[in-house]
C-alpha cells in the first residue's frame, strides 16, 4: 500500500505510514493567484492501493477540492484502489434536509467522492455513521474515544466521571467509561434548529468532588462546552477536563471553555491543534490493515 499525506493532514499521514512500513508519495501543492488549488502527486502510484489522507477541516472548501483533486489524479494514473482517509468530514453535520430549501449537504459531499474514484472511505467518529452508510461508498466510521479515555487514565485519571453532552451521545461516554470505570451519564442539551444555538438544561449529577471528563465528537464554537464545564463546577466537582475527537476551536473556542472553569482541554490529531495531545494514527493504521 502507498500513503499519500495530504496537505491537511502531512503529519497525521507520515505517522501512518511509518506504523504500516508503507511507502509514501508525495504531494505538491499550491495555491494560484485567483486562489485555485494546484496538486502534483510526486511518485508511481499505477497499478497500486493508495491511501489519501486529508482531513476536511478549516477552510474546509480548500481542502474538500483538494481531497477531490487528489482522489480523481490517483484514479487517472491508473491506481488500483484507492482508500480516502478523511479524519474529519466536512459538512458532515448537515446530514438531512432539516428545513424547506436546505441544501442536503452530507449527500452533495458523498456524491462528489464517488465520482472522484472513492472505493473506500474510512472517517473518525462522524457526525453521524447510520446516515453515512445509507450511501454507495463503503464506509469505516472509527472511534477515538478509547484513545482519549486511555490518556487520561495514564494521566491518573482511573476513576474519573465521564460525561457526554446530550443523550443521544452517551455511547461515547459508555465506551470512555469502559476504560476509565468511574461511572458515566449525560448533560442534557437542546438545540435550536433556526439558530444553532444549544441550552443546557438542569440536571443533578453525580459529580460532587469527583473528577470529571465531559468527551464531545466536536468542538467547534466552545460554548456548549463551557456551559457543560460550568454547571459541572457548580455541582462541585473538583477537576474538570474537556476531551474531544475534533478540536475545531474556532474563534476564542480554547478560552471560552478554559474561563468556564476547566482544567484542561485535550483532543486529538484528526485536526491539528494546540490541544491535539492524542493521535489517532494507530486505529487508522489498523483500519488500513484489514481494508487492504
Amino acid at each position: 500500500m502507498i500513503v499519500v499525506p495530504g496537505p491537511a493532514s502531512l503529519q497525521l499521514g507520515r505517522k501512518v505510514a511509518n506504523l504500516l512500513d508503507a511507502e509514501i508519495v508525495s504531494v505538491y501543492f499550491k495555491t494560484f493567484p485567483d486562489g485555485e488549488s494546484y496538486i502534483r502527486l510526486d511518485g508511481e502510484v499505477k497499478g497500486e492501493e493508495v491511501a489519501i489522507i486529508q482531513t476536511t477541516g478549516p477552510p474546509q472548501n480548500t481542502h474538500l477540492i483538494q481531497l477531490f483533486l487528489m482522489v480523481n489524479t490517483a484514479r487517472d494514473l491508473g491506481i488500483k484502489k484507492v482508500i480516502a482517509v478523511i479524519p474529519y468530514l466536512a459538512y458532515a453535520r448537515q446530514d438531512g434536509r432539516f428545513l424547506s430549501g436546505e441544501a442536503y449537504s452530507l449527500k452533495t459531499i458523498m456524491s462528489l467522492l464517488e465520482t472522484c474514484g472513492v472505493d473506500t472511505l474510512i472517517t473518525v467518529n462522524s457526525h453521524n455513521p447510520k446516515m453515512l452508510k445509507s450511501f454507495k461508498i463503503p464506509l469505516k466510521d472509527l472511534s477515538a474515544i478509547n484513545l482519549l479515555a486511555n490518556y487520561f487514565k495514564n494521566k491518573g485519571f482511573e476513576g474519573a466521571f465521564s460525561l457526554s453532552l446530550g443523550k443521544k451521545a452517551t455511547d461515547i461516554v459508555e465506551q470512555a467509561n469502559h476504560v476509565l470505570k468511574g461511572g458515566c451519564d449525560y448533560v442534557p442539551t437542546q438545540r435550536d434548529r433556526l439558530t444553532g444555538k444549544v441550552k443546557i438544561d438542569k440536571k443533578s449529577l453525580p459529580v460532587k468532588n469527583r473528577d470529571v471528563i465531559i468527551f464531545d465528537d466536536i468542538i467547534s464554537s466552545g460554548g456548549t462546552m463551557a456551559k457543560a464545564v460550568k454547571e459541572v463546577k457548580n455541582q462541585g466537582a473538583q477537576k474538570v477536563y474537556a476531551a474531544c475527537v475534533h478540536p475545531l476551536l474556532v474563534g476564542d473556542a480554547k478560552d471560552k471553555i478554559l474561563k468556564s472553569g476547566a482544567d484542561g482541554i485535550v483532543g486529538t490529531d484528526c485536526l491539528q491543534s494546540p490541544i491535539s495531545e492524542v493521535s489517532v494514527a494507530p486505529i487508522i493504521a489498523d483500519a488500513l490493515r484489514n481494508t487492504s
